[in-house]
């Protein structure tokens, strides 16, 4: 039998570059949801505590109450009976987290998600590829170049760490075009000129 009411769950993912609002569009969404009633819960991995230990903070300082968590498996323990879900910083998570997405969705959970797309190298981060391609909506948001002023797509890393998780904000990360990142990752990679006698 068909029911009108059914409750019908999905995945929204909202990727791009650092500085590209992926943040700020994950809570406007968030806050849509609140103020027509639904029941919100989000998510945001434990170690991200640049701005707060147990909010969702956008580098314009926005900011919505979640919850910090080790492994996405908890968001199945902590999110019965709720309408949406929101993860900030997806690429932080395991692979588990595109499961963990599914299965929430398919009990009828709208889940948006927030992430970067590529690492500092610009290669495709953790489990974001997989979310994007079980995502029944994607959106790419971009930055502006600090160099140029183009559409920037890249998170081109200022320190010298070859980590592959470095958080931070503008002291080590900017938005860069793809010619600028490719630039840059030339020069980063030739080192420093000899200096002259």
């Amino acid at each position: 039998m068909f029911l009108e009411n059914a409750k019908k769950g999905w995945i929204e993912v909202i990727c791009g570059s650092m500085f590209s609002g992926k943040t700020e569009e994950l809570i406007r969404r968030l806050r849509r949801a609140q103020f027509a009633n639904m029941k919100v819960e989000i998510y945001k991995p434990a170690i991200d505590i640049r701005y707060s230990e147990d909010e969702v903070v956008s580098h314009d300082l926005h900011s919505i109450p979640s919850t910090p968590i080790d492994s996405p498996a908890s968001m199945l323990l902590l999110s019965s009976d709720v309408d949406v879900v929101g993860i900030d910083e997806a690429q932080f998570f395991d692979d588990t987290i595109v499961e963990v997405a599914q299965t929430l969705a398919d009990r009828g959970i709208r889940v948006i998600i927030a992430g970067l797309d590529t690492d500092f190298t610009g290669k495709p981060f953790g489990p974001m590829p997989a979310l994007m391609a079980v995502a029944e909506d994607v959106q790419k948001v971009h930055a502006i170049c600090v160099k140029c002023g183009s559409i920037a797509n890249h998170s081109h890393r200022l320190s010298a760490s070859d980590q592959l998780v470095v958080l931070g904000e503008k002291d080590t990360y900017e938005p860069l075009c793809r010619h600028c990142f490719n630039e840059a990752t030339r020069q980063t990679e030739a080192g420093p000129r000899p200096q002259e006698d």
